[in-house]
Protein backbone atom coordinates (compact mmCIF):
# COMPACT_ATOMS: atom_id res chain seq x y z
CA UNK A 1 0.00 0.00 0.00
CA UNK A 2 2.71 2.73 0.46
CA UNK A 3 4.34 1.93 -2.59
CA UNK A 4 1.02 2.73 -4.26
CA UNK A 5 0.33 5.51 -1.31
CA UNK A 6 3.55 7.07 0.37
CA UNK A 7 1.41 9.28 2.03
CA UNK A 8 -0.70 7.17 3.69
CA UNK A 9 -1.90 6.52 7.39
CA UNK A 10 -1.97 3.21 7.55
CA UNK A 11 -4.50 2.12 10.49
CA UNK A 12 -4.68 -1.80 11.61
CA UNK A 13 -8.07 -3.15 12.57
CA UNK A 14 -7.70 -5.69 15.19
CA UNK A 15 -11.50 -6.48 14.74
CA UNK A 16 -12.69 -8.55 11.95
CA UNK A 17 -16.29 -8.99 10.71
CA UNK A 18 -19.51 -6.69 10.56
CA UNK A 19 -18.40 -2.94 10.56
CA UNK A 20 -20.05 -2.46 13.93
CA UNK A 21 -17.85 -4.21 15.47
CA UNK A 22 -14.91 -2.57 13.77
CA UNK A 23 -13.90 0.24 16.00
CA UNK A 24 -10.64 1.99 14.68
CA UNK A 25 -12.75 1.96 10.94
CA UNK A 26 -15.80 3.80 12.90
CA UNK A 27 -13.44 6.11 14.52
CA UNK A 28 -12.17 6.72 10.90
CA UNK A 29 -15.43 7.64 9.06
CA UNK A 30 -16.61 9.61 11.78
CA UNK A 31 -13.60 11.86 10.97
CA UNK A 32 -13.90 11.64 7.22
CA UNK A 33 -14.42 14.63 5.34
CA UNK A 34 -15.19 16.32 1.98
CA UNK A 35 -12.62 14.28 -0.68
CA UNK A 36 -10.42 12.39 2.09
CA UNK A 37 -9.42 9.10 0.59
CA UNK A 38 -9.68 5.63 2.42
CA UNK A 39 -7.75 2.98 0.73
CA UNK A 40 -8.45 -0.59 0.94
CA UNK A 41 -6.49 -3.50 0.30
CA UNK A 42 -9.53 -5.59 -0.55
CA UNK A 43 -13.59 -5.27 -0.50
CA UNK A 44 -13.58 -7.66 2.24
CA UNK A 45 -11.32 -5.45 4.84
CA UNK A 46 -14.12 -2.95 4.51
CA UNK A 47 -17.07 -5.23 5.83
CA UNK A 48 -17.47 -9.33 6.04
CA UNK A 49 -21.34 -7.98 4.97
CA UNK A 50 -22.46 -7.25 1.73
CA UNK A 51 -25.28 -5.17 2.54
CA UNK A 52 -23.22 -3.74 5.27
CA UNK A 53 -20.79 -3.01 2.92
CA UNK A 54 -22.79 -1.72 0.06
CA UNK A 55 -25.01 0.98 2.15
CA UNK A 56 -21.24 1.99 3.52
CA UNK A 57 -20.10 2.58 0.06
CA UNK A 58 -23.16 4.35 -0.92
CA UNK A 59 -23.17 6.87 2.15
CA UNK A 60 -19.27 7.54 1.13
CA UNK A 61 -20.14 8.47 -2.13
CA UNK A 62 -23.06 10.93 -0.61
CA UNK A 63 -20.28 12.27 1.58
CA UNK A 64 -17.96 13.35 -1.29
CA UNK A 65 -15.20 10.61 0.27
CA UNK A 66 -12.87 8.63 -2.05
CA UNK A 67 -12.87 5.04 -1.67
CA UNK A 68 -10.02 2.73 -3.43
CA UNK A 69 -9.73 -0.91 -3.13
CA UNK A 70 -6.18 -1.73 -4.54
CA UNK A 71 -7.20 -5.50 -5.75
CA UNK A 72 -10.57 -4.38 -6.92
CA UNK A 73 -10.34 -1.02 -8.93
CA UNK A 74 -13.40 -1.21 -10.80
CA UNK A 75 -15.31 -0.39 -7.92
CA UNK A 76 -13.78 2.80 -6.67
CA UNK A 77 -16.00 5.40 -5.87
CA UNK A 78 -14.69 7.53 -8.89
CA UNK A 79 -15.71 4.27 -11.12
CA UNK A 80 -18.68 5.02 -9.72
CA UNK A 81 -19.31 8.54 -9.63
CA UNK A 82 -18.07 8.45 -13.39
CA UNK A 83 -20.91 6.16 -14.17
CA UNK A 84 -23.35 8.17 -12.01
CA UNK A 85 -22.03 11.34 -14.40
CA UNK A 86 -22.87 9.30 -17.13
CA UNK A 87 -26.73 8.55 -16.02
CA UNK A 88 -27.30 12.13 -15.08
CA UNK A 89 -26.16 13.16 -18.69
CA UNK A 90 -28.63 10.61 -19.88
CA UNK A 91 -31.47 12.21 -17.55
CA UNK A 92 -30.95 15.52 -18.65
CA UNK A 93 -31.24 14.63 -22.35
CA UNK A 94 -34.38 12.61 -21.68
CA UNK A 95 -36.17 15.71 -19.39
CA UNK A 96 -34.80 17.64 -22.78
CA UNK A 97 -37.52 15.60 -24.42
CA UNK A 98 -41.27 16.67 -25.13
CA UNK A 99 -43.35 14.95 -22.14
CA UNK A 100 -44.98 12.89 -24.43
CA UNK A 101 -42.31 11.92 -26.70
CA UNK A 102 -41.54 8.14 -26.85
CA UNK A 103 -37.98 8.86 -27.04
CA UNK A 104 -38.03 10.37 -23.30
CA UNK A 105 -39.66 6.75 -21.95
CA UNK A 106 -36.99 5.12 -23.74
CA UNK A 107 -34.07 7.04 -22.42
CA UNK A 108 -35.82 7.08 -18.78
CA UNK A 109 -35.52 3.51 -18.93
CA UNK A 110 -32.22 3.21 -20.21
CA UNK A 111 -31.17 5.57 -17.40
CA UNK A 112 -32.69 3.23 -14.89
CA UNK A 113 -31.62 0.22 -15.90
CA UNK A 114 -27.55 1.76 -16.02
CA UNK A 115 -27.99 2.67 -12.74
CA UNK A 116 -29.34 -0.38 -11.39
CA UNK A 117 -26.38 -2.35 -13.63
CA UNK A 118 -23.76 0.17 -11.44
CA UNK A 119 -24.94 -0.92 -8.12
CA UNK A 120 -25.49 -4.38 -8.57
CA UNK A 121 -21.91 -4.98 -9.99
CA UNK A 122 -20.76 -3.20 -6.90
CA UNK A 123 -23.30 -5.47 -4.49
CA UNK A 124 -22.02 -8.27 -6.42
CA UNK A 125 -18.16 -7.13 -5.78
CA UNK A 126 -18.98 -7.43 -1.79
CA UNK A 127 -21.57 -10.26 -2.32
CA UNK A 128 -18.32 -12.13 -4.12
CA UNK A 129 -16.17 -11.28 -0.95
CA UNK A 130 -18.59 -12.17 1.66
CA UNK A 131 -19.04 -15.68 0.01
CA UNK A 132 -14.90 -16.53 -0.22
CA UNK A 133 -15.00 -15.70 3.77
CA UNK A 134 -17.63 -17.57 4.44
CA UNK A 135 -16.06 -20.81 2.35
CA UNK A 136 -12.52 -20.03 4.20
CA UNK A 137 -14.70 -20.30 7.26
CA UNK A 138 -16.12 -23.77 6.65
CA UNK A 139 -13.20 -25.24 4.95
CA UNK A 140 -11.67 -24.44 8.47
CA UNK A 141 -14.44 -25.73 10.15
CA UNK A 142 -14.77 -28.98 8.23
CA UNK A 143 -10.51 -29.21 8.63
CA UNK A 144 -10.81 -29.07 12.25
CA UNK A 145 -13.74 -31.87 12.57
CA UNK A 146 -11.75 -34.13 10.25
CA UNK A 147 -8.50 -34.01 12.04
CA UNK A 148 -10.62 -34.06 15.01
CA UNK A 149 -12.49 -37.57 14.02
CA UNK A 150 -8.53 -38.88 13.20
CA UNK A 151 -7.53 -38.26 16.96
CA UNK A 152 -5.69 -35.32 16.28
CA UNK A 153 -5.46 -32.55 19.18
CA UNK A 154 -6.68 -29.38 18.71
CA UNK A 155 -5.67 -26.39 20.28
CA UNK A 156 -3.74 -26.49 23.60
CA UNK A 157 -4.43 -29.12 26.44
CA UNK A 158 -6.27 -27.48 29.20
CA UNK A 159 -3.90 -26.66 31.77
CA UNK A 160 -1.03 -27.56 29.46
CA UNK A 161 2.18 -25.42 30.00
CA UNK A 162 4.00 -24.09 26.64
CA UNK A 163 7.91 -24.53 27.17
CA UNK A 164 10.09 -21.35 25.30
CA UNK A 165 14.09 -21.01 24.96
CA UNK A 166 13.54 -18.64 27.71
CA UNK A 167 11.77 -20.89 30.22
CA UNK A 168 14.14 -23.79 29.30
CA UNK A 169 17.02 -21.78 30.04
CA UNK A 170 15.44 -20.12 33.59
CA UNK A 171 13.70 -22.80 35.24
CA UNK A 172 16.37 -24.76 35.63
CA UNK A 173 18.63 -21.47 37.43
CA UNK A 174 15.55 -21.18 39.67
CA UNK A 175 15.46 -24.69 40.92
CA UNK A 176 19.06 -24.58 41.46
CA UNK A 177 18.86 -21.28 43.71
CA UNK A 178 15.37 -21.05 45.04
CA UNK A 179 15.18 -21.29 48.42
CA UNK A 180 11.67 -23.23 47.78
CA UNK A 181 13.35 -25.66 45.68
CA UNK A 182 16.96 -26.62 46.09
CA UNK A 183 19.02 -23.70 46.54
CA UNK A 184 19.63 -21.33 49.45
CA UNK A 185 18.34 -17.98 48.17
CA UNK A 186 14.94 -15.81 48.73
CA UNK A 187 12.73 -14.83 45.67
CA UNK A 188 14.03 -11.45 45.79
CA UNK A 189 17.94 -12.96 45.77
CA UNK A 190 17.50 -15.04 43.16
CA UNK A 191 15.29 -12.81 40.53
CA UNK A 192 18.31 -10.54 41.01
CA UNK A 193 20.65 -13.27 40.27
CA UNK A 194 19.54 -14.72 37.29
CA UNK A 195 17.49 -11.66 35.84
CA UNK A 196 14.42 -12.08 35.60
CA UNK A 197 11.52 -9.61 36.16
CA UNK A 198 9.09 -10.09 39.15
CA UNK A 199 6.14 -11.06 36.57
CA UNK A 200 8.07 -13.78 34.76
CA UNK A 201 10.09 -15.21 37.80
CA UNK A 202 6.72 -15.96 39.47
CA UNK A 203 5.21 -17.90 36.24
CA UNK A 204 8.02 -20.07 35.64
CA UNK A 205 7.69 -20.26 39.42
CA UNK A 206 4.42 -21.70 39.63
CA UNK A 207 4.83 -23.60 36.59
CA UNK A 208 7.79 -25.82 38.17
CA UNK A 209 5.07 -26.41 41.15
CA UNK A 210 2.70 -28.12 39.23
Amino acid sequence: MKESFPEAVIIKEVSTGRFKNCTELNKLFQKLGKNDVIVFDSVSRMSRNAAEAFALYKELVHKNAKIIFLKERHIDTEAYREALNGVISLSVLSSDQADNSPSKDILSAIDHFIMNKIEQDIYKAFEQSEKIVEDLRRRTREGIETARQNGKQIGTVKGSVHETKKSKAFKPLILQYCKDFEGTLSDKECMKLIGLSNNTYYKYKRELKK
